[in-house]
């Protein structure tokens, strides 16, 4: 989704206040600004009054503006939290959250999405390619494009969860599961990867990971029908996952839980693994449920 002038504005001031280590009271002028950046007034007047309403600088009694405490703390802001965020990724979660909010109808035209979200034809063809892939949409013939099915409710969201508890820990005790030692392995590799990562990691990689784990154990089992309905469920759940809040903490300790299953089933252990894996999904499920009944 592009960006306006004044939204690039504020992080670039940001970024210039940072980088040069602004002390609290420095003066900034429109007139400085427009011409440091090559724009006209009226952004840079925008720009400010929104740094104003953050509390990065202060109105002066002439109208300036000065650099206030917080905005001379800026220098110590890690880079990444004054990095402009990626367009097609705003643009991917802004159609993702309008669908799941019932404001978006089953089918839309490429003009239709292009319109409502200010994307380009290159960037549309990306974000759709996405949505594609992950599952939650479809081309119709000519330009149109098709929502797929997606768990929209909170009630489904813990069907699912509760579902998952019963077909996963089956998978792991039918009598032709048969751990995939190399796969297993990889996903160990991948799951210590995240959690080496955890703090930088996206809500989609860490699903993506996770995603992946489960149904490779699922593979094992052997059971075409298990394999597919949890295929099915995760592509069903991608957007509710992505919608719930966020707690790095608790991410990071589903990877250690994973790498703890992971060890069961290469010592073959699968009655314990069965177990765990039952405890894993209920936990995650009690812990996810809660946090989106907490107020804020």
């Amino acid at each position: 989704m592009p960006r306006r002038i004044s939204d690039n504005l504020v992080l670039q001031i940001k970024q210039y206040l940072a980088l040069h280590a602004m002390p609290t009271g420095a003066r900034l002028t429109e007139r400085a600004l427009a011409e440091r950046f090559k724009v006209s007034r009226s952004p840079v007047r925008e720009a400010l009054r929104r740094l104003a309403d953050e509390g990065i600088l202060t109105e002066q009694d002439d109208g300036g503006h000065a650099v206030s405490e917080h905005g001379a703390a800026l220098h110590q802001t890690p880079e990444a939290l004054l990095t402009a965020p990626d367009p097609l990724e705003q643009a991917y979660f802004a159609i993702a959250e309008d669908r799941l909010e019932g404001k978006l109808p089953e089918r839309v035209t490429e003009n239709e999405f292009a319109r409502r979200y200010d994307l380009t034809r290159a960037q549309l063809a990306a974000v759709l390619r996405r949505m594609v892939q992950e599952g939650w949409i479809e081309r119709l013939p000519g330009h149109g494009w098709q929502f797929r099915p997606v768990l929209t409710s909170a009630d489904t969201y813990d069907q699912g969860y509760r579902f998952r508890i019963l077909i996963e820990s089956a998978g792991i005790l039918e009598p032709t599961f048969r751990a995939n030692l190399a796969a297993l392995r990889r996903c160990e590799l991948q799951q210590r990867e995240l959690l080496d990562h955890i703090n930088d990691a996206s809500a989609a990689d860490i699903f993506n990971a996770n995603t992946q784990l489960h149904e490779t154990i699922a593979e094992c089992s052997g059971n075409v029908f298990i394999i597919d309905a949890l295929t099915r469920l995760n592509s069903l759940r991608r957007l509710m996952e992505y919608r719930k809040s966020f707690d790095r903490a608790a991410a990071a300790r589903r990877c250690r839980e994973h790498l703890v299953l992971i060890d069961l089933l290469l010592d073959g252990q699968q009655e314990a693994a069965a177990d765990f894996i039952s405890r894993h999904l209920r936990d995650a499920a009690n812990e996810k449920s809660a946090r989106s009944e907490a107020p804020g």
